[in-house]
C-alpha cells in the first residue's frame, strides 16, 4: 500500500469512528468509493498518533500534497481534541490560508456594489432587505422546490460544462432534511452519486435561490467532485481522494460555487444581485469571526453585525458566533466561504484566458489556495490583505 493509501485508510477509519458515536462526518466527497467495510478506529488518540507518523513518511518523501493534507487533518484533530490555537494558525493549517481579514474600505466599497445592485431592484438597505429580496426573487412553496433545483441544474449544465471543460456524468439525488445547522443545502457524494440536502429549519425557497443553488451545490459541488472522482479512476492522482470540510481544496468548493453565476450567468440581475450581496455578507462575518477570535466582547460583536447588516436577526448573529468560536470544524470552515467568494469574485473580472485556465483547473484537481494563486500570481491575497 502506497503512502496515500495509507493516509487514505486512516482517514476512512477515523470517518467511521466519528459517524458511529454520532459525530460529524470526517469524509464529505469520496472520490475513490469502495465496496469494502471500514473498521472504525479505536480512539482520536489512535488516529492522531498514526497521522503523526504518516505526516513523517510524508515529509521524508517530500510529497507536499500530502503533508499539507495531513498538516488539515492533524489541526482540526488536534481541536476536537481540545487544542485551541489562534485563529491564523488553525486556518492556515487547515483551510490552507490566513484569517487575516479584508480592510474597512473594502468591505465598505463591496457593500456599496451590493446596495447599488438592491437599488436598482427597488429595494432598501435596512431592516427588510432579506424579506424584499425574497420577495422580488419569486417565492415558491417547498414541495416544488426539488424539482426546481432539477431543472435550473439541467439549463445551467451546457454552460458551466463549457467553462470548466468537464465531462464527467453525475447522478442527483435530492433530499429533504430538518436539522438545527446553520446550513439551508448541503451536498455530499461518493463518485458520480451526489446527494444534495435541503434544510427545510434553513432554507427559503425561491426562484433565484433554485438557481443559485442549482449552480452551488450541483454543478460547484456535485460536478467538481464527480469531475475528480473521473480523473481519480482514470489516473493514480498523487492527492489524497477523500475530501473534507476542514481541509484546504474548501476554500476553492466554497469560493467558485458561491461566484459561479457571475461566470455562467452574468446577465441574469436576480441572480448577480443575490451573489454582490452574499459577497458583502461574507465579509462581514469574516470581521466578526476575527474580532470573535481576537476577544472582542459579544455585545460589541453583536453591535457590529447589526451595523453593517441591518437585516440580520439576534438568533442568527448568536448561531454565528458560536460557530465560529466553539465548533472545531466551522471555525476552520466558515473561513473558506469569505476567502473563497473573494477571491473568486476578483477572478470573474480577470481576463478571458486567465478565468479559462482557472476555472478548468478546479474541475481536475482540488486545488489548494496556494495553486490558486500559482495559476493568477496577479489576484488577490486568498484570505485578505489583512484588517
Amino acid at each position: 500500500m502506497n503512502l496515500r493509501d495509507e493516509i487514505e485508510a486512516t482517514l476512512r477509519a477515523w470517518h467511521a469512528y466519528e459517524t458511529g458515536r454520532g459525530s460529524v462526518a470526517v469524509i464529505d466527497f469520496d472520490c475513490a468509493p469502495t465496496t469494502t467495510d471500514t473498521e472504525p478506529a479505536a480512539n482520536r488518540l489512535a488516529v492522531h498518533r498514526r497521522l503523526t507518523e504518516l505526516r513523517a513518511h510524508a515529509d521524508e518523501a517530500g510529497a507536499d500534497r500530502l503533508t499539507t493534507r495531513l498538516d488539515a487533518d492533524l489541526a482540526y484533530l488536534g481541536a476536537l481534541l481540545g487544542q485551541h490555537p489562534p485563529l491564523n494558525d488553525y486556518v492556515q493549517a487547515t483551510q490552507g490560508c490566513p484569517a487575516a481579514g479584508w480592510q474597512d474600505g473594502y468591505i465598505t466599497h463591496r457593500g456599496d456594489q451590493a446596495r447599488q445592485a438592491l437599488a436598482a431592484l427597488g429595494i432598501q438597505w435596512g431592516p427588510d432587505t432579506v424579506r424584499d429580496l425574497n420577495a422580488v426573487e419569486g417565492p415558491i412553496e417547498t414541495d416544488d422546490a426539488p424539482d426546481a433545483i432539477r431543472q435550473a441544474a439541467a439549463d445551467y449544465e451546457t454552460p458551466v460544462r463549457q467553462v470548466t471543460g468537464s465531462s464527467a456524468p453525475f447522478e442527483l439525488n435530492v433530499e429533504m432534511t430538518e436539522v438545527d445547522a446553520y446550513w439551508a443545502y448541503w451536498l455530499d457524494g461518493a463518485g458520480d452519486r451526489i446527494r444534495l440536502r435541503l434544510n427545510l429549519r434553513r432554507a427559503s425557497f425561491t426562484k433565484v435561490a433554485a438557481r443559485q443553488f442549482a449552480l452551488h451545490e450541483v454543478l460547484g459541488h456535485g460536478l467538481q467532485g464527480a469531475s475528480w472522482s473521473a480523473r481519480a479512476a482514470a489516473e493514480d492522482v498523487p492527492w489524497v481522494r477523500l475530501m473534507s470540510v476542514h481541509a484546504p481544496q474548501q476554500v476553492l468548493l466554497e469560493g467558485l460555487a458561491q461566484a459561479l453565476p457571475l461566470f455562467v450567468a452574468p446577465d441574469d440581475e436576480l441572480l448577480v444581485t443575490r451573489t454582490r450581496f452574499d459577497h458583502y455578507n461574507q465579509l462581514v462575518r469574516a470581521e466578526l469571526h476575527i474580532a470573535l477570535n481576537q476577544g472582542a466582547s459579544i455585545a460589541e460583536l453583536a453591535d457590529h453585525a447589526t451595523f453593517r447588516m441591518p437585516w440580520i436577526t439576534e438568533a442568527a448573529i448568536a448561531d454565528l458566533l458560536t460557530d465560529r468560536g466553539a465548533n472545531p470544524q466551522l471555525r476552520s470552515y466558515q473561513w473558506a466561504y469569505p476567502a473563497g467568494l473573494d477571491w473568486f469574485a476578483n477572478l470573474a473580472q480577470a481576463d478571458q484566458p486567465t478565468r479559462t485556465t482557472v476555472l478548468q483547473a478546479a474541475y481536475r484537481d482540488p486545488l489548494t489556495p496556494s495553486d490558486l494563486t500559482a495559476l493568477w500570481p496577479e489576484g488577490p491575497i486568498v484570505g485578505g490583505q489583512g484588517t
